[in-house]
C-alpha cells in the first residue's frame, strides 16, 4: 500500500508540472510511467556513482595504447574524450529511446582495443580508432534496415531471464572482486589454486566495503530513498575519513581538450591498405559481433528487469535504444576512445525507481558536469561501489522463478547463459552460448517448431563468430 501510494503521489505530481517542467514530464511521458522529477534525479545519481569509475579506468586502460611518446601522456585528453563521448550516447539514448540506460565507452573492449588490438597485434592507434568508425557505421545500417530489433526479439524467454540474472551475478562479481591495489573490495581474490577465494579482513578497504553492503542492506530495509546512492556516498567518505581511499585533492580540475585525438579515426582509415586491409577487417568484425551482442544481452536483460520488455518478448522503441549506441559508436571513435555501448549499472538507477528517459538526461548532464568536478568523482574508490552493486545483483536475480527449470531445453540454456555472463566475464560469451544451447537442445527433443528462424539464424551467427575469433585470435 505505501509503494502504491507513492506511484500516485508521483502521477499527481506529473500532473502539476507547467512551463518547461510540465514540457519535460509529457515529452517523456511521467505520467504513463508514474515518475516525478525528484525519483529520476535521485535515479540517474545512482546511475552515474555507479559508473563514475569510467572517467579514470577508460583513460588509464586506452593510454597504454594511445599515446604521443610515452603511455598516459594523452591521459587528460582521453578523460575529456572519455566523459564526452558518454554524454553524447546517453543523450541520444534518452532523447531518441527515452528508456533510463546510460552509455559511455565499454569495459572489455577498451583493454581488448588496448592490449589485443594495438598492443598484441602492433595496430597503430589511430588504425583502431577506424576499426571502431565503420563499426559504428555498420550499427547505422544494421538499425535501419531493421536488424538489430528483430535480434532482440529473437532471444528466448528464458535467455532474457537468465541474461537478467547473469548481469546481476556480474555486477556483484565486479564490485566483490576489485583488487585492492587499484581501490577495489577485495571480498573475491584470484588464488592459484582454487582459482578464486573469500578475501582477508586484514585488508582495510574489504572491512569497509563489507561494512557499506550492511549499511545499503539497512538503508534498503528501511525503505529510505536514494539507499544506493547514500550506500556509495557513506562508504566513499567513511573510507576518505580512515584514510583508506585518497580523498579528492580539489575541487575543480578541467581535463586537457583532446586536440591529439580528435579526429583521427580518420586519419586512421587513410592507413588501410593491401597489406593490412584483412587484419583491419578482422579487427572490425571483432568489435562488431561483441558490441552488437553485449548490447542486445544488456537491452534484454535490464529492459526486463525494468518491466519494459511486452509480452512478445519485445523492447519497445528498441530501433531507437540501438541507434543511441550507433550513434554513440561513432562520436566516441570521432572522439578518440573505443566502442561507446549501454552499461549494465543503468541497472542501479532502474533500481532506485528510474523510469524514463530524464534519469538518462541526469546521468548525461554529469557526465558534463565531472569534466569540471572530475577530482571528486575521480576520488570515488571502487570498493564504495561494492555495495550497491550487491544489492543490484539481488534484485536482478528475481525472475530466475519464471524459469522453466523442470523443461531442460530452457532450464539448461538459462543456467548457461547465467553462469558465463560473471565467469566468463561477457555478456556477449553467456547469451551466444545459451542461444547456441537453446536451439540444440530443442533441436536433440524434436521441438524445432518452438525456434524461430530469427533465432536460427542468431544461433548459426554465434557459431560463426566463435569460430572466427578462435581461428583469428586463438
Amino acid at each position: 500500500m505505501e509503494d502504491d501510494l507513492f506511484e500516485l503521489d508521483g502521477v499527481e505530481a506529473a500532473n502539476k508540472y507547467e512551463g518547461w517542467q510540465g514540457a519535460i514530464a509529457d515529452y517523456f511521458k511521467f505520467d504513463e510511467y508514474r515518475a516525478n522529477f525528484r525519483t529520476e534525479i535521485l535515479a540517474g545519481l545512482t546511475t552515474f556513482m555507479t559508473m563514475a569509475y569510467i572517467l579514470v579506468v577508460n583513460p588509464l586502460i586506452l593510454s597504454n595504447a594511445i599515446f604521443l611518446q610515452t603511455p598516459k601522456d594523452l591521459f587528460g585528453e582521453l578523460v575529456f574524450s572519455t566523459a564526452l563521448s558518454a554524454a553524447i550516447g546517453t543523450l541520444a539514448m534518452a532523447v531518441l529511446a527515452k528508456y533510463p540506460f546510460a552509455m559511455a565507452p565499454g569495459m572489455g573492449m577498451n583493454a581488448f582495443f588496448a592490449f589485443s588490438v594495438v598492443l598484441g597485434l602492433k595496430f597503430d592507434w589511430q588504425l583502431a580508432l577506424g576499426c571502431v568508425l565503420i563499426e559504428g557505421g555498420i550499427f547505422f545500417v544494421l538499425t535501419i534496415t531493421d536488424i538489430r530489433r528483430h535480434l532482440i526479439t529473437a532471444v528466448p524467454d528464458c535467455i532474457k531471464t537468465g541474461t537478467t540474472a547473469g548481469i546481476g551475478l556480474f555486477l556483484a562479481y565486479i564490485g566483490l572482486s576489485g583488487n585492492i591495489e587499484e581501490g577495489g573490495a577485495g571480498l573475491i581474490i584470484a588464488d592459484a589454486v582454487t582459482k578464486t577465494a573469500f578475501g582477508s579482513f586484514r585488508q582495510p578497504a574489504t572491512i569497509l566495503a563489507a561494512f557499506g553492503i550492511l549499511m545499503t542492506v539497512f538503508f534498503m530495509t528501511r525503505r529510505i530513498r536514494g539507499a544506493l546512492l547514500w550506500g556509495i556516498l557513506g562508504t566513499a567518505i567513511l573510507g576518505w575519513i580512515f584514510g583508506i581511499a585518497k580523498p579528492p585533492t580539489s575541487i575543480f580540475a578541467f581535463p586537457a581538450l583532446p586536440t591529439h585525438i580528435f579526429g583521427q579515426a580518420f586519419v586512421g582509415l587513410s592507413k588501410v591498405n593491401g597489406n593490412n586491409f584483412l587484419d583491419f577487417l578482422s579487427v572490425m568484425l571483432v568489435f562488431l559481433f561483441v558490441d552488437i551482442f553485449d548490447t542486445i544481452g544488456t537491452l534484454a536483460g535490464v529492459g526486463k528487469q525494468a518491466g519494459y520488455i511486452n509480452e512478445r518478448g519485445e523492447l519497445p522503441r528498441a530501433n531507437d535504444a540501438l541507434m543511441a549506441d550507433a550513434i554513440g559508436t561513432v562520436a566516441g571513435s570521432v572522439l578518440g576512445v573505443s566502442t561507446v555501448t549501454t552499461y549494465v549499472e543503468s541497472a542501479a538507477g532502474v533500481s532506485e525507481g528510474g523510469k524514463t528517459g530524464f534519469t538518462a538526461v541526469v546521468v548525461s548532464i554529469l557526465f558534463l558536469v565531472a569534466l569540471v568536478f572530475s577530482p571528486v568523482f575521480a576520488a570515488i574508490p571502487a570498493f564504495a561501489t561494492a555495495p550497491a552493486l550487491v544489492v543490484i545483483g539481488v534484485l536482478m536475480m528475481t525472475g530466475i522463478s519464471n524459469i522453466r527449470w523442470d523443461d531442460f531445453t530452457e532450464s539448461l540454456p538459462a543456467f548457461m547463459t547465467i553462469f558465463l555472463i560473471p565467469f566468463g566475464f561477457s555478456i556477449a560469451a553467456g547469451l551466444s552460448v545459451g542461444i547456441i544451447l537453446y536451439v540444440a537442445m530443442k533441436l536433440f527433443r524434436g521441438r524445432t517448431s518452438e525456434v524461430s528462424l530469427v533465432t536460427w539464424i542468431l544461433a548459426l551467427i554465434f557459431i560463426a563468430r566463435f569460430i572466427f575469433v578462435t581461428l583469428r585470435f586463438g
